[in-house]
């Protein structure tokens, strides 16, 4: 008889956008696990697109780009389109916030110059540090990006041109088959990509079923930023991944119900 898969009979709620969400479900059910889908949120371009498309046609005015996640880079590379190769200048330096990012611009034809060794921005800027002294940083975000990484990167040194790359939009997901297992208690772990994702959860239940989400099973986020949102609300972060990838949260919520809680890659709270 073959070895158990570490999830094998976990039902696993995925909450991330459709569009990213099959590389985590694929990780998921590899290891056993029965996924209910649960988009909570969806991303578009900004609704004026101007300062976007502004700061991309003034590439190079500038000394570094730092792309912050993977979704930043689809929609930079999309506002660039057929121009993306020739709008590009080889003077610009690309910092990339963790593996996946790096990996995406690479596809985009932008390889990172420098890649932080954490999974989030402000780490990227401490690692950085005085290289930004006197820099002028494009920092392509979200609509929903807090204010932490652009100050980081002015006490560095560096000027800051801050631009919505892209807008985050929560989804009605109240009648969803996975937001009625969640309801009754009869799902295993609910992962969050992304703190977005976590609010938007939340806001989809309603404040009785969403109030202490952890009750219904293991919370597991992708990485700190996430996990710290979750916390911040006063919930309980079961798993959090060490590497910020798909990958990563499905080996760490796997090795958390194989019982290696203390190996690499786990976080257990």
């Amino acid at each position: 008889m073959g070895e158990r898969l570490p999830l094998a009979g976990k039902r696993i709620v995925v909450t991330r956008a459709p569009e990213q969400s099959s590389g985590l479900a694929g990780e998921l059910e590899r290891l056993g696990a029965e996924v209910l889908f649960m988009p909570v949120v969806r991303y578009e371009s900004p609704e004026d697109s101007e300062p976007l498309s502004g700061a991309l046609g003034r590439l190079a005015a500038f000394d570094w780009i730092i792309l912050t996640s993977q979704n930043v880079v689809r929609f930079v590379a999309q506002a660039l389109g057929k121009n993306n190769a020739e709008a590009w200048p080889a003077t610009l330096k690309v910092a990339a916030v963790g593996s996946a990012t790096a990996e995406a611009a690479r596809a985009a034809g932008w390889p990172p110059t420098f890649v932080s060794s954490r999974f989030h921005g402000l780490a990227l800027a401490e690692e950085l540090g005085s290289r930004l002294s006197g820099c002028k940083v494009l920092l392509p975000r979200s609509d929903r990006a807090s204010a932490d990484l652009p100050e980081a990167l002015r006490r560095a040194g560096a000027e800051v041109t801050e631009v919505v790359a892209y807008r985050t939009v929560f989804v009605e997901a109240q009648d969803s088959q996975a937001a009625q297992k969640v309801r009754e208690g009869q799902v295993d772990v609910i992962t969050f990509a992304s703190p977005s994702a976590f609010h938007a959860f939340c806001d989809a239940l309603g404040a009785g079923a969403a109030k202490r989400p952890s009750d219904t099973g293991v919370i597991a986020a992708i990485g700190p930023v996430t996990a710290q949102a979750i916390r911040d609300a006063g919930m309980k972060v079961h798993v959090e991944a060490e590497e910020s990838t798909a990958e990563g949260l499905a080996q760490a919520v796997g090795q958390y119900f194989a019982g290696r809680r203390a190996v690499a890659g786990v976080r257990s709270q």
